[in-house]
């Protein structure tokens, strides 16, 4: 193997570049046009424009580009045609090596249906439910009754939550596979769907596992991957917290079991739920198969954490021939990884994707902290991809240590341009609960009151504020972040006007000494220690008690960080609210198509009420009113094409 092709764009691809060229060989990025600048493209050794709406689907354009740069393997990354069968058959007709595994155990494990059929006759337990071909709505009513209220929807080639939806009634099917089905369709274009008994609190837990040609196979331990919404992973960790080791080993031993049962070969997660509710002798929760990933996964940087592998380099040794670089025995968890998926994506609006120019992007830094991202400081996401920014990795001696790091990374983390969820992350990894160890798939409803923004501002935060504003240093300048906030009383005494919800707060500082301020203004704060540790890092001494902070200086307000929360103060007088009422609008989030419309004109809503269904990046987001009122306009209809912030309806 000479030059490898990467079949793929952003974080993956960089990744792979790092390693392959580490270990001497040659590199080649195919991109789209919209990807011509991007870090991926630059940092590999030849690159390849790509033509077409889908050029990362488009197989034969991949393959001649291959062809024409020399390239003798081609490696897929995830998603787009890393577990397409029928890609691994055409490299291997055109003499180019698949750095994947065989088409065969591919095609076996492509549907969720005749992956379950073969894991269960090679004795690997699997979720009860209904996985027939015939589709048909009698029938499958028919299925629903047999397993049973509540019952999960998947669509069989689904993956991502696309497809996938939770019945808690027969009053729900018939809209819920309507649904699967059409999301299924459109983004894998596969209809079918299988049923499965809910599980009411269930876990997610997957095996890395590897397989050589030479039919050794082993696994790589597990990874926990219950913080989702949506059914779309948010937070992993390895290992999972809270198993057993009795437990441990056999998921570990059902894992290598199904390799072995259809003969695969290179990088694998096999994915088990399992069911808190049901629980052995032993007390270990009962676990079911679920799907098989033939592919490197998203996650699998904590993998490499804590078993110091790297697991593109074993990739690229399997598809050479080589046996595996490890044997079962030689392997060994060191520490505890955490993974957090930084996306453009704004939280207050039910998570939906978000858009722009990324001006400003710095990551946090530190012992165990690793940043694999795609973009850069001027990089611009759409939706014509995944909005993933980057991924934020802390490794640490415990658990606890692990998530500190991952905290304090995300607290110091600076995404300008675009929404993020990086406040929501911290404020999840810092959440007691996970602290705890008690997760599961529901985690994130279950807490989403505590999830929120913090609805009070105690004085450290104003503190943090005034010191970020006011410190003389490497602070920012008003030419970036337009007027600061501050009056200089004296040379030495600034004095910072922050609002919070309306209320003003006039805080001043006086310098005593090197590092030393006498606060006035806050009650209770006197005379603090503080300097600046990098241009929005805060060291602050309360007292004997040190409090980090992150303050991020923007036009009429700052945000503070501290411990994983994160506030946002105004900086500006708040404007006045005119007299007399206003007019509410539901603005298009991003551009789609409306599925359905549910509201007319002149009907009351309640809050929550559903106004309308939206198709964006294959999957459906249902709008829903965020108070109580009466319909004056609707201004689409079902079918209609709409822009980003084009306005869908009017409130009277």
């Amino acid at each position: 193997m000479k030059k490898i092709l990467i079949a793929n764009r952003g974080e993956i691809a960089r990744r792979i570049i790092r390693t392959a060229h580490r270990m001497g060989i040659a590199t080649v990025a195919v991109h789209s046009a919209a990807d011509t600048h991007a870090p991926f493209v630059r940092e590999a050794g030849q690159a390849v424009p790509l033509a077409g709406d889908r050029p990362y689907l488009d197989s034969e354009a991949i393959i001649a580009a291959a062809h024409r740069t020399g390239a003798d393997a081609i490696h897929p990354g995830y998603g787009f045609l890393s577990e397409n069968a029928d890609f691994a058959a055409a490299l291997k007709a055109a003499g180019l090596i698949f750095i994947g595994p065989p088409e065969s155990a591919m095609r076996v494990m492509a549907l969720k249906d005749t992956a379950k059929a073969a894991m269960k006759k090679a004795g690997v337990p699997i979720t009860p439910g209904y996985q027939g071909s015939d589709q048909s709505l009698v029938r499958l009513q028919k299925a629903a009754e047999g397993v049973g209220y509540p019952l999960l929807i998947k669509a069989v080639a689904g993956g991502g939550g696309k497809g996938m939806r939770a019945v808690h009634s027969p009053a729900e099917l018939q809209d819920a596979l309507m649904a699967a089905q059409r999301e299924g369709e459109a983004a894998f274009g596969n209809a079918g769907v299988m049923l499965e008994k809910l599980i009411q609190r269930p876990r997610h837990v997957e095996v890395q596992l590897f397989a050589d040609a030479h039919g050794n196979a082993l696994h790589l331990f597990e990874r926990d991957c219950s913080l989702q919404r949506r059914h779309q992973k948010v937070i992993e960790e390895a290992p999972a917290p809270g198993l057993s080791d009795r437990l441990r080993h056999t998921l570990g031993i059902a894992a290598v079991t199904a390799a072995h049962a259809i003969g695969y070969q290179g990088a694998g997660t096999v994915e088990f739920i399992l069911d808190l509710d049901t629980l052995d002798e032993a007390g270990d929760p009962a676990f079911y198969f679920m799907e098989m990933n033939t592919r490197l996964q998203v996650e699998h940087p904590v993998t490499e954490c804590i078993t110091g592998q790297d697991l593109v380099e074993w990739q690229i040794r399997v598809a050479r021939g080589e046996p595996l670089p490890k044997t079962q025995d030689e392997l060994a968890i060191n520490g505890w990884a955490m993974e957090a998926r930084l996306y453009a994506e704004d939280p207050d609006a039910g998570f939906l994707p978000a858009t722009g120019t990324i001006r400003t992007l710095a990551f946090g830094a530190g012992p165990g902290v690793r940043i694999d991202t795609g973009v850069e400081q001027g990089s611009r996401i759409g939706l014509d991809y995944d909005p993933m920014i980057a991924k934020v990795i802390a490794h640490g001696n415990t658990r606890a240590q692990a998530i500190d790091r991952l905290v304090s990374a995300l607290d110091a983390t600076i995404v300008d341009g675009l929404k993020s969820n990086r406040a929501f992350l911290a404020r999840l990894a810092d959440h007691p609960a996970f602290r705890a160890g008690e997760v599961d798939t529901g985690f994130i409803g279950r807490h989403l009151a505590s999830l929120s923004a913090p609805a009070e501002c105690p004085a450290p935060v104003l503190l943090a504020a005034a010191l970020g504003l006011g410190l003389p240093g490497d602070a920012p300048t008003a030419s970036l972040f337009g007027a600061l906030p501050f009056r200089i009383n004296l040379a030495h005494e600034p004095q910072v006007m922050l609002w919070w919800q309306g209320d003003a707060h006039a805080v001043s500082l006086r310098a005593t000494g090197p590092d030393r301020w006498r606060i006035a203004g806050l009650p209770g704060i006197g005379e603090v220690a503080a300097r600046r540790t990098s241009r929005f890092g805060l060291a602050i001494d309360l007292g004997g008690a040190l409090l980090p902070a992150t303050v991020v200086p923007q036009p009429g307000q700052v945000e503070v960080r501290l411990a994983g929360q994160s506030w946002t103060l105004a900086t500006r007088p708040p404007r006045t609210a005119d007299a007399g009422t206003t007019q509410a609008h539901v603005m298009a989030p991003m551009p789609g198509r409306v599925l359905s419309v549910e509201i007319s004109p002149g009907q009351a809503v309640a809050e929550g009420d559903r106004l309308l269904v939206l198709e964006a990046m294959k999957m459906e987001h249902r709008l829903t009113a965020r108070t109580a009122g009466t319909i004056k306009a609707v201004h689409v209809a079902a079918g209609d094409q709409v822009a980003d912030g084009m306005m869908l309806v009017e409130f009277a």
